[in-house]
């Protein structure tokens, strides 16, 4: 089966268990921030394993569902949970979830992660606002170029889009939220940086690094779908100065659970502004 093929197929089915509703926004939901799911107001669940073609989540923190509901009185299909490059799915299935959300219409997106603070000043629980990345996974729009989705050569100016940035800064300031706002670098993963690395990565420009989001956003511009995204630092840099300090996989997806509240209130404002 082509990926186009593919991408209508998983499409097909969802639209038939969609009861009419569209999506305004499609909403990735990343390592441990899978809290906005509860607010979603009448759920429909769809199991990724039910979905013809579709990848399933293996990474901790991630459920492999698709909830779509309302959310601040707006339609919305969030993932709750993520498919990554290090899990071992080629590009084509890390990026399908997006392409099946933008051919069931969404005409914008918000992704969120967990990331690593390469930034010196970042400290845990953070939120940071993504304002460009430096994508270091292989390219999601690598082959032949899927004319229906958007041009062989997209622009990447401004893959986070100003005036989203803008509403959320207000917002933030409205609900007296601090928010940094950086660069994110995505690698490969599955392991965590080492200190070597995080130093790499701050010189390149990156305040903060993680595993995922890249792809999506790439896919996303593709198709000219404007593009909002959030970082919550689980952990920093300058912690791996301390001889005993290991990079923990559950506490990232704590420390990540725990700064969910803030950007719950963060997501549903903004979407109430669109």
């Amino acid at each position: 089966m082509s990926i186009l093929e593919t991408i209508h197929a998983a499409s097909d089915y969802v639209k038939s268990r969609l009861e009419g509703r569209e999506p305004l926004v499609g909403i990735v939901l990343g390592s441990g921030l899978g809290k906005l799911a509860d607010e979603i107001e009448n759920p429909l669940v769809i199991p990724y394993k039910e979905i013809p073609g579709f990848p399933v989540s293996t990474a901790i923190g991630h459920k492999g569902n698709f909830i779509v509901g309302t959310l601040s009185g707006k339609t919305v299909m969030a993932m709750q949970g993520r498919i990554h490059f290090y899990e071992g799915y080629g590009m084509d299935k890390v990026v399908l979830p997006i392409r099946v959300m933008i051919t069931l219409g969404i005409k914008y997106l918000f992704v969120s992660n967990a990331a690593g603070g390469t930034n010196l000043s970042y400290h845990v629980g953070d939120l940071m606002i993504i304002k460009d990345h430096i994508n270091l996974l292989p390219n999601p729009l690598i082959g032949p170029n899927l004319d229906d989705f958007g041009p062989r050569f997209p622009d990447m100016t401004r893959p986070y889009d100003p005036t989203l940035i803008r509403k959320v800064h207000k917002i933030a300031e409205e609900e007296g939220i601090y928010l940094q706002r950086g660069v994110y670098v995505a690698v490969t993963g599955p392991c965590y940086e080492t200190p070597a690395e995080y130093h790499y990565f701050r010189a390149i420009g990156a305040d903060a690094v993680g595993m995922s989001t890249t792809p999506e956003v790439i896919v996303a511009r593709h198709s000219n779908i404007p593009v909002f995204g959030m970082s919550v630092i689980t952990d920093v840099a300058h912690a791996t100065d301390d001889e005993d300090y290991v990079t923990d996989g559950e506490a990232i997806v704590k420390a990540a659970d725990s700064a969910a509240d803030k950007m719950t209130i963060i997501f549903k404002r903004l979407i109430q502004k669109l």
